[in-house]
């Protein structure tokens, strides 16, 4: 039972599992770069699945962002993960972290970043994409209550669909990536919120992708990045069983999470 000086959120399995737990085994060993991380945060996976792409030593420190401890409050005052503490020194917000790992390990591949400044900014506009406009939908359509109202929830269902397929329609023809061959910045963005589109067909009567999609060329070019990212070793590796999971997307479902994600969704504005 949560007591009355507990977050309600705080109640969280302890430990990554699944092949999740192997990667934070295997980088126990006290290194200058450290990831203080949550397990089950979908903005610390996408810096967890950099730093596994490219390979980069790191030490996983696991924390519970609810029950925040001394030493991640005094690198990052929000006590929010991810948090990476490099050679002593502090850096936070997710997709900064993942360009960062971009710069400052520039021996360490794929590249995030294309060399073609056109390329380059297209991917940041399709990252700022991914923050500002996909994952506020995902969360509308998935706090929405009551079930009952079937209009509002197929108005949010249709606006996160929608948003979906903005980003589909850019997706590199042969793919299987968003530029092409190799991933960059934009698929470790967004990757963590497709590795958990399961949660409204098990929350909301389904994701609601137009039937007959695979003869729809965006759609089936969606198809296909979905099934890369959710194959590709460093983002499936990041990933815990889907049981534990469970009961976190289950507060969101019924919208009584408390994470400032949850708090900002009910009050209409986007990502904190």
């Amino acid at each position: 039972m949560t007591t009355k000086s507990e977050h309600p959120d705080s109640n969280l399995y302890p430990h990554a599992t699944g092949p999740a737990a192997s990667i934070v085994e295997a980088h126990q060993t006290p290194l200058p770069l450290k990831l203080f991380s949550g397990w089950f945060c979908p903005f610390v996976q996408r810096a967890w699945s950099v730093l596994e792409e490219k390979k980069i030593p790191y030490q996983y420190i696991e924390v519970n962002p609810y029950h925040k401890p001394a030493s991640l409050l005094a690198l990052n005052p929000r006590g929010l993960v991810p948090t990476l503490q490099y050679d002593d020194k502090p850096l936070y917000e997710s997709t900064v972290l993942c360009e960062f790992l971009e710069d400052a390990y520039p021996d360490h591949g794929p590249r995030l970043l294309p060399r073609d400044p056109y390329e380059r900014a297209r991917v940041r506009i399709w990252t700022d994409f991914c923050t500002s406009r996909l994952i506020p939908a995902f969360h509308r359509f998935l706090q929405w209550q009551p079930l009952s109202d079937g209009e509002g929830l197929g108005r949010v269902r249709g606006e996160f669909v929608g948003r979906l397929r903005e980003l589909a329609e850019e997706i590199d023809g042969e793919g299987p990536f968003f530029l092409g061959k190799e991933p960059t910045l934009v698929d470790f963005v967004v990757a963590p919120w497709i590795m958990r589109l399961w949660v409204f067909d098990h929350f909301k009567q389904g994701l609601g992708i137009p039937e007959g999609a695979d003869e729809d060329a965006v759609w089936a070019r969606f198809g296909k990045w979905r099934q890369a990212l959710e194959e590709r070793p460093s983002i499936k590796n990041t990933t815990s069983d889907r049981e534990h999971y469970l009961p976190i997307y289950q507060r969101y479902a019924d919208d009584t999470a408390q994470s400032e994600l949850a708090k900002a969704t009910r009050q209409g504005k986007g990502v904190p």
